[in-house]
Formats: C-alpha cells, structure tokens, sequence
C-alpha cells in the first residue's frame, strides 16, 4: 500500500504552483505594451451599458484567443452628456489627456460631426457602432469609421415594401435633427422612383412633450394618407407610438413602418403599444458563436439594464477590428506630435497628432474578419449594404415576414437565392402580416379623413350642352341642383366603389351664378386645394395634367370638325357617265374591243358572218361585241371555243348593266349630300369665320393649327351654333364648328339632315373625372369606371341622349355612288383568262393541222414568209368544217335533176 504524503509537502507543492503561475502573468505583463483608446458614450441612455459590456467583453475574448499578441488596449469611458458639446468635450479631453490612439463612439449621430473633425485634426480614428446618418459620409472623412449601416441604404427596402402592398402615398414622421433629416432626402427620392407621393412630412421636436405629440397624431388624422414610416431615436419613438395607441391610430386601415433603429431597439415594456406594426432591421446571421456570445453576456451581466442588440453586436465586433488593427499597426509610432501653438492659443489648437494615425488608419482600411454580425470589412470607411430582415411586431416578439436584399428585393428565404434571380417587389415574397387592429385585410393606405367633411365636387356652369352637366339654382330656397349625364356617371362609379364615400357638388360660380372661369380655371383650383375632385365633361388633355391626376376616360375620344352639307345632285346632260369611274369606262370599252378580236379570230375560217371584206369583218366584229351589252346581237357562233368566251363575257356583261343601271338609278332619285368644306387648310386659306364652344381648350387647338384669332366666333349652345351655321361665314357666321366628338354627336342628332362631322379628328383623351396630384382615389375610381361601362352606361346614354339619336347618320349619305373597277377586277380577270385560254387553244390546233405548210419543198424559204403563208391559209375557209360540209350539200341538191330515187354515195 503507497503511503500518502503529508500535509506540508502538500503545502509545499501548492505554494510552487501559484508561485510559477503569478510569475508567468508578471512576465506577460512585462512583454505587452498598453495602448490607450477611448469610448465616448451617452451613459445616461439606458442601451449605454449594454455597449459597454460588449466592448469590455470584446477585448477580453480577443486576448484571450490571441494571447500571443503584444498590444493591450486600455479603454478610457467618457460621458458625452447626451448632446453635441459634451461628445466633443470628451473627444477632446481623451485626445489631449490621455492620448488615445483612436476613438470608439459617439453613439448618436448628431454628436459625431464634431467628434470626426477633432479626429481629423488629430489622426485619430473615430469608429462609431450606432451613428447611422447619411450624413455624416456626404464629406468624406478618411478618419471617420462606420461599424453600422448608412440609413440611406434601408430606404429601399423600405419602398420595396410600399410598392409590394400597392399603396400610392405615404408620411415620413422623423425627429427634427440631423439624425432624423439626414434619410429623407434618399428615402424621397426611393419612394418617387416608385411613384408614391409624400403629400406631408411630420416632423417631431426631439424635446416633444406628450401634447405636442398628440395634437401632431390629430393633424395626421385628419389627412387621408394612412401610410406611415417613422424614423426616430428609440426613446421618442417608442413615446410617440404609446401616444398613437391612446388616440385610436393603432386601429384597423393604418399601417406603420419602422426604420432599422427602432426595430433593433424593441423592448418588451413597448410591445402592446405597437401591435401591427411594419420593421426593418439589418439580418444578424445566426451562427453558433452568435449564440454562445449571447448564453455568456447574460450570464456575466444580468444586472445590466436593456436587451442585447444589433448595435451591442456592432459594438463587440468594432472593438474587436480596434484590437486587430492596432496589433498590426505596431507600437514603434506610439505617441503624439505636439503642435507648435502660441501662448495665447486655445486648447483646441494645442491638440497634436497620432505619429501611428496613418499606419493604423491602413490598418483599419485592410482588416477582415468572421464577426458575430457577420463578415465584417470597410469599404470607403464603412460596412457595405447587408440584407435586412422585415418583421412584423405581433404577440410578446416580432415575427420575421422575409427580407430584402439588394440584388434580389423582396424574398421569403436568403438560402433559396441563386445569382440568376430576379428583383422582386412581390408580397407573395412575404409570410401573411396581422396589421393594426389585430385585422388581415391588407389596408388600403387611404381613408376619408376623419373630421366628416364631404368631398367638395367642382362642376362647371356652362349655358348649352346641358345634356352633359346643368346646374340649376333655386332663388327662393337657395339650394342648388346638378343633374347630367357626367353627373350619373361620377354617381354610378361611386356606387360600385368597395367603399362609400361622401361628397357634394359645388357649382364652379360666381355670387351672380354665372361661370367662374374656364375648364382649365377649374381644374387648377384642385391645386389650390379649393376641391377635393371635378366631375363632368372635363377633357383630359396634356397641360391639365401638370396640376392634377386624371382617372381613365369615360366617353369618346377626339375634336373634330363639322361643316353644312349640300345636295350636290346635278342632274345635267353628262349625268349618265357618273355610274362607273374613268378607269372602269376604259376597261369595259378595251375589253369590249378585245372580245370582238377574240371572236373573230375564232370564227374566222368556219363562220360566214365573219367573212366579207376587211371593214365588214371589222365591222361585224365590234358590232357582235358591243351588241352583247343590250343583248341584241344575230350572229350566230359557231366553234365551241367561242361559245365559251361569249357565255363568260355575257355573263360579265350582265353585272355590269345591272351595277350600272341601278347606279344611274341612284344619282338620279336620291338625294346626294355633300360637305362644303373637306379640309382643314381650305379653311385657313380662304379666311372663313369657325366657331368653338364657349370655355373649351378648342380655342387653343384651333390657334395651334394656324387660325386667326379673328376669325374664331365662339357659341354656347347647339342652337347659338346652327345660327351662326345659317348666317355663313360672309355674313357674320361660321363656315365650320371644332369641338369634341361627344358634343358633335349630340349637335349631328339635333340637325339630322344640314351638317355632316368630317375628318381628320385631332386625338383626345376624352371625359375623365380629376382630382388633385397623387390622389388615392384615382386608381379605385378608374378601376370603377371599368365595371360601370356596359349596360348600366348604356342606361344613362339612352336617358340624356336616347331622344336626339334617333336621327340618322348624316355621314351616310355622304358617299361616292361610281362604280370603280376596284369592284369588277376579279370579272374582268376571269374573261380576260378564258378569252387568252380561247386564243392559246385554237392557235396551238391551228399551227398542228398546218404543219405540213410550215414544211415546203423549198428549204429556203423565209420564217417570215412562212408566217405569211400561214396568214393566207388563215384567211381562207377551213373547208373540212362541219358548217362548210353542210352548206355545199345544201347547194349539190339545189343543182340535181328532180329523181325518183336517192342519190347514190358516188355521187357525191
């Protein structure tokens, strides 16, 4: 049995091994070199101490797991007091006092403008986890370190998530500094790049008081914008929705979107208040150190106030790229170089600079490391754009949507990207949102604004055309009545809109009742905020739209002209050549001719009415051919190729006629209305008075095209313009109207048989309902007038305008009744082939039975005279014919003696 040792040989071996370990930590303290850094931080923010764990916890990590490294960094807190006087004080005294070698902080952006020039001046780098400011890179500091994301690159995550929901406005709510100015500018330009307006800004004191925030929540209530991004300190943030839930704006149709500094600042105690509410935050990858970082922090700090978040993550790994970066710089530069000042000068100017400034800014610039944010590197002095995750704040935490990235926008999944995806702003991207009010249905960004007022309707006041808009007032009573049929329409579009909505309608007038203005005056007091909507025949057209947002179009499109029309039906001695146009005269009078040709050619050797001397041939000929026009001719045909030329042209004969005859029929009883004026420039040319309705933008048009202002009559009503009509242009009249194509209808129904509408139309949008720039009404009415447009249309056109459309379309008659040879082409084509197949035919018979004749004895005859020969055999009777046969055996048993008996075959 081994015998145990004793006690003071125990004691003895103990007192050995504490002995080598404390002189093992005094030879490491004796080869590493403290290097002193400073940490200026707003300690009366409840989040200070938890940065400050993160970074004292930074640093013990680090030398921990590089205990090789010769560098201790000594941090040296100071309280920068919450404002930009103090951060500067305390920059200034750690500079001055202690020397520091760079700078970590301050955490609020509005401190750290002056915080980086000091760095500047001294060399000393100022590396701040928390200051998110666009602002403070608009100058580029190469001192100045930004271990966070710039704000401006979340606006378009932010724009992202408007434009996935469909919402056409929205109100920024930020507080009124330098943190809260700096991220509208990029969040502006992000939301127009998507076509969503900022009809308001709200603007928060950072001093605000509980009142102050409340009457501003009242304003925001009595808008119709009901999208909201706010963009705030945590502290006031939190404060203003605790506000926004006490007034009711925590309800249902709201929709709220917090930037990345509130939605990494949540905190229990705040969750009630926020319920529905829409963040983004950037995506902290969840690794295995994240959460052994995190299971360690609150084992070690449980008395510290405030949860671990983002900017404690940012923090720990800034503290831990200073620890590496300082290590790699070397300590040979340690120290600083004194300024030379005068006596008088101030301690500002007294400040030297960091001999290790430039070595450790490089340093800086270089280092790359795995950190518990993720990887973690400066590009131009600051971390590069990241994915961020959108949450969704419901229950006792947020709950993830998705995320957005840059190359990719809106995705369910960052493992399910490829590098082939597209950008995408689709919602089906994103898990379902319970939205305020614990509702599901995607609000529409828009309500009637709470104080009860009603949509105040401008209509116009005009004296003609009351078909379209009338307002009529009563003296006695004093109250108005508008009835129309745009005033129908706008009625039925509202009525099939989702939602209901209050309005009234507002003569655009003066106290007398008459008319305000014209339809531009009109549509501009929708700029000047004078009403909410125009409703009747307002036409859109390009300059009213610099001012306000029409909805589709509800009625016809153009501006056209209108001229008196006149029985042109001269009935004189030549009337009988206006049936058929010039081309198809010569065509019928060339096939005519040709026919005759054809048919000779064809009867020529077996037909005796054919033969004779030359002018009887010709003469036959033209006479067989023109006769078949009236169907008189005698001649018999006797070749089947002739007779199949003669049914095809007869029959193309009888068309002709009959189209003829009834043609001559119409030019001679119908009434034929022409227009008096068929061009535009006519009218320029020759000076003649036009007219235009009182208030159009025609005035304008009219002027464009390159009429005298002179020479435009303006008229109100459809009676006011067929008296100028009647009077003519020589007598103080007008030889032409222009107006829109739903007024000339209406103007064409009333005077059937006296104006005709005559081209070219100059393009118009037509009627369509206005309302003030970037107006959420604007979608939801147009998609309206889509469903309305179909019976129910119908409807109101035939009670305003059912009693004048009985009248028929002028333009009917005014029509060319000539035939031309367009109509008959395809006839002439068929006699034309069968007349060509006809000649082919009995040519190539001709020349085969001839072939012989072709062949004389004498080889030396010509081609030319051959041909000859072939005409002269043409010319004489073809004798083998069945006709000829006949005729001689006629003539054989005229010459014979009278005999009792038949004539023997040898006879013959």
């Amino acid at each position: 049995m081994r015998k145990s040792p004793s006690k003071p040989a125990l004691s003895f071996s103990l007192f050995c091994f504490l002995w080598l370990k404390e002189m093992d930590i005094m030879m490491a303290q004796n080869t590493t070199i403290s290097v002193n850094v400073g940490a200026v931080l707003d300690l009366e923010n409840p989040a200070a101490k938890m940065w400050l764990s993160c970074i004292n916890m930074a640093l013990s990590d680090f030398y921990v797991t590089h205990s090789q490294y010769q560098t201790r960094l000594v941090l040296h807190t100071r309280d920068s007091m919450g404002d930009v006087v103090g951060a500067a004080a305390a920059a200034l005294d750690l500079i001055k006092n202690e020397q520091v070698q760079a700078i970590l902080g301050p955490n609020a952006s509005m401190q750290a403008n002056f915080v980086i020039d000091l760095g500047e001046k001294a060399q000393v780098p100022i590396i701040s986890f928390s200051a998110s400011s666009p602002s403070l890179t608009s100058n580029r500091k190469p001192y100045f370190f930004r271990a966070a994301q710039n704000d401006s690159t979340q606006v378009n995550a932010i724009s992202a998530i408007v434009q996935a929901f469909g919402w056409r406005a929205a109100v920024p709510i930020y507080v009124d500094n330098e943190y809260g100015k700096g991220v509208i500018p990029y969040l502006t330009d992000a939301l127009q790049a998507i076509d969503t307006r900022i009809p308001y800004r709200c603007v928060i004191s950072p001093a605000a008081t509980d009142d102050e925030i409340v009457e501003e929540l009242y304003k925001l209530m009595t808008m119709q914008t009901r999208v909201f991004i706010v963009h705030m300190t945590p502290f006031l943030g939190f404060q203003f929705f605790i506000k926004a839930r006490e007034v009711g704006m925590m309800s249902e149709g709201y929709v709220w979107i917090m930037t990345g500094v509130m939605t990494s600042s949540i905190t229990p105690q705040v969750m009630d208040s926020m319920q529905g509410v829409l963040g983004i935050r950037p995506y902290v990858p969840q690794t295995q150190e994240l959460e052994n970082f995190k299971v360690r922090w609150k084992r070690k700090f449980q008395q510290v106030d405030g949860e671990l978040n983002i900017y404690g993550l940012q923090a720990y790994d800034a503290a831990t790229a200073l620890a590496m970066a300082i290590e790699k710089a070397g300590t040979a530069n340690i120290g600083f170089q004194k300024a030379n000042v005068s006596r008088n000068s101030t301690d500002l100017a007294a400040v030297g600079f960091s001999r290790n400034g430039q070595s450790l800014l490089e340093e800086l610039s270089n280092t790359r490391f795995k950190g518990l944010t993720g990887d973690f590197h400066f590009v131009n002095g600051q971390l590069p754009s990241s994915a961020f995750q959108i949450v969704n704040v419901i229950g006792e935490k947020p709950r993830e949507l998705g995320f957005w990235t840059p190359g990719n926008g809106l995705v369910k999944k960052l493992n399910s990207l490829t590098n082939k995806s597209s950008y995408s702003t689709s919602k089906s991207n994103l898990s379902p949102v319970i939205w305020p009010g614990d509702s599901t249905s995607l609000p529409k960004g828009w309500e009637i604004p709470t104080n009860g007022n009603k949509l105040r309707i401008g209509v116009p006041v005009k004296d003609g055309f009351s078909e379209f808009v009338k307002v009529t007032r009563d003296a006695s009573t004093n109250t108005t009545t508008v009835k129309g049929y745009c005033i129908d329409v706008f009625d039925a579009v509202v009525k099939a809109l989702p939602y209901a909505l209050t309005y009234e309608y507002i003569p655009f007038a003066k106290p007398d009742g008459r008319s305000a203005g014209t339809y531009d005056d009109m549509v501009y007091h929708l700029y000047l905020e004078n009403f909410d909507a125009v409703v009747g025949d307002t036409t859109i057209i390009a300059n009213r739209s610099l001012y306000a947002d029409f909805t589709l179009p509800y009625t016809e499109s153009g501006v056209s002209m209108i001229v008196p029309i006149k029985d042109n039906n001269s009935k004189n001695a030549w009337v009988f050549l206006k049936p058929l146009t010039w081309d198809l005269w010569v065509t019928s009078f060339c096939f005519f001719v040709f026919i005759g040709f054809v048919v000779w050619v064809l009867e020529h050797r077996v037909n005796e009415d054919f033969r004779g001397p030359p002018s009887h041939q010709v003469g036959t000929s033209f006479w067989f051919s023109f006769s078949t026009m009236v169907f008189a001719h005698r001649e018999t045909v006797v070749s089947n190729l002739a007779r199949t030329v003669v049914i095809i042209w007869c029959f193309v004969v009888l068309i002709l006629t009959q189209s003829y005859t009834a043609s001559l029929t119409s030019l001679l009883t119908v009434q034929q209305l022409l227009p008096t004026v068929t061009d535009v420039n006519q009218l320029i040319k020759n000076g003649l008075y036009v007219g235009y309705l009182e208030g159009s933008f025609v005035l304008g048009l009219l002027k464009s095209l390159g009429f005298d202002e002179s020479k435009l009559k303006v008229y109100s009503s459809t009676d006011e313009c067929d008296e100028l009509f009647s009077k003519g242009s020589r007598n103080g009249g007008i030889a032409a109207a222009f107006d829109e194509v739903p007024y000339m209808k209406l103007f064409l129904a009333q005077y059937c048989s006296k104006y005709t509408m005559i081209e070219p139309t100059f393009k118009t949008a037509g009627f369509g309902f206005a309302f003030p720039k970037g107006s959420p009404l604007v979608p939801d009415v147009s998609r309206a007038i889509l469903n309305v447009t179909g019976d129910k249309m119908k409807e109101i056109e035939q009670a305003w305008f059912g009693k004048q459309r009985n009248c028929p379309d002028p333009s009917t008659s005014v029509s060319s009744n000539s035939l031309s040879l367009q109509s008959f082409w395809g006839l002439f084509l068929i006699a034309g082939i069968v007349s060509v197949s006809a000649l082919m035919i009995f040519t190539a018979m001709f020349v085969y039975d001839q072939r012989q004749a072709l062949m004389p004895s004498d080889s030396k005859a010509s081609v030319w005279s051959r041909i000859l020969y072939l005409f002269r055999i043409f010319d004489q009777k073809d004798l083998k014919s069945h006709t000829f046969r006949k005729s001689e055996l006629c003539e054989i048993q005229l010459r014979l003696p009278p005999s009792t008996g038949a004539p023997s075959p040898s006879s013959f």
